[in-house]
């Protein structure tokens, strides 16, 4: 398990992994938009691919450092 600390923000998405370069800049845009740089930005997703499959969604959580 990992500890993060700081200050994030975070925003939940759904679809395929392809979709994660714009998922990457819609988050730098958020963190922008609250007048920081994003240090860095993370993305997991919330369900293994089987349960993901049998849920029928596949979220995705984004979370930026921010200063």
């Amino acid at each position: 398990m990992a500890a993060l600390s700081g200050n994030f923000v975070t925003k939940v998405f759904e679809g395929p992994y392809s979709q994660a370069r714009v998922w990457h800049e819609e988050m730098r845009q958020i963190a922008r938009d609250r007048k920081s740089e994003p240090s860095n930005v993370y993305f997991f997703y919330t369900t293994c691919p089987k349960c993901a499959k049998a849920y029928g969604k596949n979220y995705v959580v984004g979370v930026a450092a921010i200063s």
